[in-house]
């Protein structure tokens, strides 16, 4: 917040120096903008990361992208599936869906949509650069039927592909393979192509310009298929601090704050022009280990890695006082629970709604009996923004009171990803959003790494034979009870393990002008076709 009265905003307008770092940044016009309905200023403290549609697979970067690519199936106002891309889909038994596409759709650069366009994406994102062969499952490859028919083939009966692809994005053959990106980039090393810095795809909205870790400007798309809003320009502004969004939202310069912060929310609630847009997300924050290395890689030097041991991995659950956590850091914003999916989340089940118990004496009782009476000292691996900041340096302080000495390594968010992706970690905390049920969490974050798509964020290795035999039976299963008996029976051998530690179920908490005629969404994006201003 800010501090000195002087530098107070209030709702009639920004403070001087408020509007001087903003027109510095970029984010506004010399003067004031007028208050029409054809431009739309929203604001996050991420940084979508790249334009490529298969680099990248973070909610931050799909609140950009999935304004310009359109997916075969998407997700109505009420978050129900619907026709995108595809006008239907039938399972080909038994190891294919067909697909029937959309006619006179183009790109934005002109070129129609074909079927050629769907086989190439496929390819794509299985590609091994790809960050999103996980909204593939079980997907080998796909084949042309004919101009507007598309067999999307699998290993195997795959019930949950359709829901998987509302996160798949279609790009352009003739574009990418013009500008030499037939792969996708390769986010993690860094490196830079065409692609990362530009887009084409069939969306609502075209990207006009992206400035990293500053402005993105999407301008509407007047050949757009499906429905449109009257918002005919959108800014995307990246503002770290919560301060900053805050001043900007209560003085009008910004029409929405995606991630206000916790302690801002109560006066959000009171200030006039503004209101709180809620709902339950289907994200969760949790914490992992790296339970496959003899040594740790961030740890006391030559120490033998303490988390192969349940028995510590269970005193660091018992040294982590949840309720605490949603009191003081959340300020009860946030639910907590032992799976790791939200009750959003099909597959989820009444057992996982207590979370684990807190008990400091137990932990060091365990840590004695693994043969670690004075405790280790580890580092974690955390992004520097709020809320996962905060809860970083709650776990820190309170593991410290059992005699873990964690040393807290917060980073970017965008760097943070690469060193989940490349195994890169000790301990860590992750942040997860399934576009299915509970199988699109159990195979990227829970499975052996054994095959593409599995395990592709497990960043510690954590394997359990048990439950990746009961999700992989899952994953082929038709009938929809048993599947989710399944995956509800592996989620809680996970737990059992204590494979991984939740930390909260997330809410959805997005601060609005009143003028702003949007509804939350559990993927917590702001789907700009849905939303308007008054």
């Amino acid at each position: 917040m800010i501090d000195s009265a002087r530098d107070r905003p209030n709702a009639r307008g920004m403070t001087r120096n408020l509007r001087a770092l903003l027109l510095a940044a970029g984010f506004l016009a010399a003067g004031n903008l007028p208050a029409t309905a054809a431009t739309f200023r929203y604001a996050s403290a991420f940084e979508p990361g790249s334009m490529d549609p298969h680099a990248v697979a973070t909610t931050y970067n799909t609140r950009v992208l999935s304004q310009v690519y359109d997916s075969l199936v998407r997700r109505d106002e009420n978050f129900e599936m619907e026709p995108g891309l595809a006008l239907s889909w039938t399972a080909v038994q038994p190891n294919a869906w067909r697909f029937k596409l959309r006619p006179g759709v183009k790109f934005h650069d002109g070129t129609p949509f074909t079927a050629d366009d769907v086989v190439f994406s496929v390819e794509r994102a299985l590609s091994p650069t790809s960050a999103v062969k996980s909204s593939l499952p079980n997907v080998t490859g796909a084949r042309k039927v004919d101009a507007l028919t598309v067999d999307i083939v699998t290993n195997g009966p795959t019930p949950v592909l359709p829901a998987a692809l509302t996160n798949m994005r279609i790009a352009s053959k003739a574009w990418m393979e013009k500008h030499n990106a037939a792969k996708p980039q390769n986010f993690s090393a860094k490196e830079d192509t065409f692609v990362s810095r530009n887009a084409n795809g069939t969306g609502p909205y075209m990207l006009k310009s992206w400035v990293p870790d500053s402005k993105t400007v999407l301008v509407a798309n007047p050949a757009y298929w499906g429905q449109k809003s009257n918002v005919t320009e959108a800014q995307y502004l990246v503002l770290g601090s919560p301060a900053t969004r805050l001043a900007g939202l209560i003085s009008g310069e910004i029409d929405l704050v995606i991630d206000p912060a916790t302690q801002d929310i109560e006066r959000l609630k009171s200030t006039p022009h503004l209101k709180i847009v809620t709902g339950l997300s289907r994200a969760t924050q949790f914490l992992g280990f790296d339970q496959a290395r003899d040594k740790l890689l961030y740890a006391e030097a030559g120490a033998k890695n303490p988390f192969k041991d349940r028995r510590v991995r269970l005193a660091v659950r018992y040294g982590i006082d949840l309720n605490a956590m949603q009191e003081k850091v959340m300020r009860g914003l946030a639910l907590s629970g032992s799976a790791l999916y939200t009750p959003m989340v099909a597959g989820y089940d009444k057992r996982f709604d207590k979370p684990p118990a807190y008990d400091p004496a137990k932990a060091r009782e365990l840590l004695k009996e693994a043969g670690y009476p004075n405790g280790f000292a580890v580092t974690l691996h955390c992004s520097n923004a709020q809320p996962a900041d905060s809860i970083c340096q709650a776990v820190t302080g309170m593991l410290a009171r059992i005699g873990i000495r964690v040393t807290y390594a917060p980073l970017p968010f965008n760097s943070l990803v690469p060193k989940i992706m490349t195994k890169d970690v000790s301990f860590y905390a992750l942040g997860w959003t399934p576009s299915t049920d509970a199988e699109g969490v159990l195979v990227p974050i829970v499975h052996t790494p054994n095959a593409p798509g599995n395990g592709e964020y497990n960043a510690g290795n954590y394997s359990n034979p048990k439950v990746d035999a009961l999700v992989d039976k899952a994953r082929v299963e038709l009938d929809p009870a048993k599947r989710l008996a399944m995956l509800v029976e592996a989620m809680a051998l996970v737990d059992e393990d204590v494979g991984f530690i939740p930390v909260h179920y997330r809410k959805i908490y997005w601060a609005a002008r009143d003028k702003v005629r949007v509804k939350p969404r559990p993927n917590d994006l702001v789907e700009l076709r849905f939303l308007n201003i008054d």
